[in-house]
């Protein structure tokens, strides 16, 4: 295990109804002027957002609102948010969505105090400082709520890139797994699909004796096995939401990932299919996470046979492990079938005959990205390809 320092101060606050305490919260942390930043329409149908007003208003708490956040959230709105916040005297944002809505509530947090362009920041530049925010999370999935991380789309090329820092981490984010039971079975597939990726992300290591984290990593994925094909068939479910809605959070604040080396290629190879065709993160994970597996699997079988016997349940065929960690893979990909995700690329509705442009838009030109194996621009070509063909 490596050394690490671990630092995770966000107040979960867990439960049915918990939105009604928003006011609280805000005022807690400090908030007097709130940005209110949700999506296009459900947060005001579903009543959430009348909720949260009367809360705000019940501790005197002014607000302006900022709507619209789309999947893959854009750049543009960002800019929006953040010249509303600069007129508006806003000190506080909450983000009231899934991950897209926390996602931009980041970026126009760390653009309000900043002199230059938030874009620095998803362009390698680290923040530092940020206005606070809290959020209110109505879909369990990336794990925004508990995490220092941003994903932004930039309109102009299209691209998909990410920051984190701890001045990111919210100052509390409300956890109801109520707001969740109205999610079409699809996007709960897709977000299941988020947690597991972000999961084995970390599982697949070259650090060794990281038996704590490995053991936490392997409970988790059991339980969305255990979980996701539960909601699939009774949705109002709230025992099963609730684990679901609580592994999003631990699979993401990195208590899974402290000490060991991690690798995020598969979120970077997938981060191209959704900014292209902008489809759900979730469902190009389903497609990539596999291929992705399999392209790498011989860097270390034996990890790959231990997952599949410890998660899987397959039986460990000592003579040839090999066939032990692809029946894992097989079997992975099959799960994700079972509860709706596509696993190839006519599945997910992306082109074969693009993957020339997805590797380019990658940008490591004649270079190479680095984790559990470094891959060039050849090698992620390789697992656009097994992803662009995968069968069962």
């Amino acid at each position: 295990m490596e050394n690490f320092n671990f630092y995770s101060p966000t107040e979960f606050v867990f439960g049915q109804n918990r939105e009604n305490e928003a006011g609280f919260y805000v005022k807690k942390y400090g908030g007097t002027k709130v940005l209110l930043h949700y999506g296009a329409s459900s947060a005001k149908k579903s009543g959430l957002l009348d909720r949260v007003i009367q809360s705000l208003t019940k501790e005197n708490i002014s607000f302006v609102e900022l709507g619209g956040v789309q999947p893959n959230p854009h750049d543009s709105l960002v800019y929006k948010g953040i010249e509303l916040c600069r007129k508006e005297n806003v000190d506080f944002i909450l983000a009231i969505g899934g991950g897209s809505s926390i996602d931009s509530a980041k970026a126009i947090a760390i653009g309000v105090p900043y002199d230059g362009d938030f874009w620095d920041f998803y362009s390698g530049k680290s923040p530092k400082k940020a206005l606070p925010i809290g959020t209110i999370l109505t879909i369990a999935a990336a794990g925004s709520e508990g995490s220092g991380d941003s994903v932004i789309t930039k309109e102009d090329g299209m691209l998909k890139r990410g920051t984190g820092g701890d001045c990111l981490r919210p100052k509390f984010s409300i956890l109801n797994p109520q707001l969740t039971c109205t999610l079409p079975a699809y996007q709960t597939a897709c977000g299941a699909t988020d947690i597991m990726a972000h999961i084995f992300e970390r599982y697949f290591t070259n650090t060794p004796e990281v038996e704590v984290t490995d053991r936490l990593c392997e409970g988790l994925l059991m339980t969305m096995i255990k979980e996701t094909p539960r909601v699939i068939v009774d949705p109002n479910n709230y025992q099963a939401r609730a684990n679901i809605m609580w592994a999003g959070m631990v699979a993401h604040n990195n208590i899974v990932g402290v000490g060991r080396e991690q690798d995020w290629n598969s979120h970077g190879i997938e981060h191209e299919l959704s900014a292209l065709y902008d489809c759900a993160h979730g469902a190009g994970l389903a497609v990539i996470m596999p291929a992705w597996m399999e392209f790498v699997m011989h860097h270390d079988v034996m990890r790959f046979a231990q997952v599949a016997t410890r998660v899987w349940g397959c039986k460990m065929n000592f003579a040839n492990p090999e066939v032990t960690a692809k029946e894992g893979i097989v079997r992975f990909r099959q799960f994700l079938k079972s509860i709706g995700m596509p696993i190839n690329f006519a599945e997910l509705g992306a082109k074969e005959s693009d993957i020339p442009q997805l590797v380019k838009t990658f940008g490591i030109g004649d270079g190479t990205t680095g984790g559990f194996v470094h891959l060039s621009a050849k090698d992620i070509q390789s697992i656009y390809e097994i992803a662009a063909k995968a069968t069962l």
